[in-house]
């Protein structure tokens, strides 16, 4: 689904080298877990993918390439936002607009143009199942989504998230706000939506991505230094450096 061919990446115009050499290939429909200490460059990689990044304007691909379903993203004929469609974000803190549940989750499909009400309940309701929040809402979708709890605003963003259907879901650290209880239901949530969607996080939680995800990626100042299945990062790296992360001796 995605193909990162040796991808670097700076800010300040090519002064400040954030990532360097990249490589990876990331699989439809599974879970994969970006993990490594803070300032490390997973976070700058996930905004890769959607092309977040092009929002700050000293920072650039400098070499490699990314593609997605076989399309180079950085191509000069591809449209940032007509990516973004197929690509959709979840962020570190929980951000819903200061408008109903329903308008929330309706949002996206109006920008794209879509007014029929069958419709938009439709796709409203499907995507509040979709994001295991339906039962807890229905009575009141006219309500502010600033009255539900943090762990109910994360799951009503991944519901305005899946209801324009993208391909791709990008997570950064979508839990790091939350409590225990309300980052087992939004984990739980993730394993569910693997199988529709392909699904890619960055977490600071070892125990989460070991948790949640079929793949894994360590990265180092910047490098990738090991990808693989999950099991195999936890219980067997291949790597010292991914052994000594894993196992607390730093980061």
């Amino acid at each position: 689904m995605i193909q990162i061919d040796n991808v670097s990446f700076s800010y300040d115009l090519g002064k400040t080298e954030v990532l360097r050499n990249i490589s990876l290939d990331i699989p439809e429909k599974k879970v994969t877990s970006f993990i490594g200490p803070s300032g490390c460059g997973k976070s700058t990689l996930l905004r890769c993918l959607n092309r977040m990044n092009d929002l700050v304007e000293t920072s650039r691909v400098t070499t490699g390439e990314i593609l997605i379903m076989g399309q180079n993203i950085n191509a000069k004929d591809v449209d940032a936002i007509e990516l973004r469609k197929h690509i959709g974000m979840v962020f570190q803190k929980y951000n819903p607009f200061p408008k109903s549940i329903y308008d929330n989750v309706a949002y996206g499909l109006r920008i794209q143009g879509i007014k029929n009400k069958s419709i938009l309940d439709e796709a409203v309701e499907k995507s509040l199942r979709g994001s295991a929040l339906w039962d807890e809402v229905k009575d009141r979708l006219k309500d502010s989504a600033l009255g539900l709890s943090g762990g109910q605003q994360q799951r009503l963003c991944i519901a305005r998230t899946i209801a324009v259907q993208p391909k791709i879901i990008l997570m950064d650290e979508p839990c790091s706000a939350l409590d225990p209880i309300a980052t087992a239901k939004v984990e739980e949530l993730i394993t569910e939506l693997r199988t529709d969607y392909t699904i890619v996080i960055v977490t600071h939680s070892m125990q989460q991505a070991s948790r949640i995800s079929d793949h894994t990626a360590f990265f180092y100042l910047g490098e990738l230094i090991e990808y693989d299945e999950t099991d195999s990062i936890f219980q067997n790296p291949s790597k010292k450096r991914t052994e000594d992360y894993i196992s607390g001796r730093f980061g």
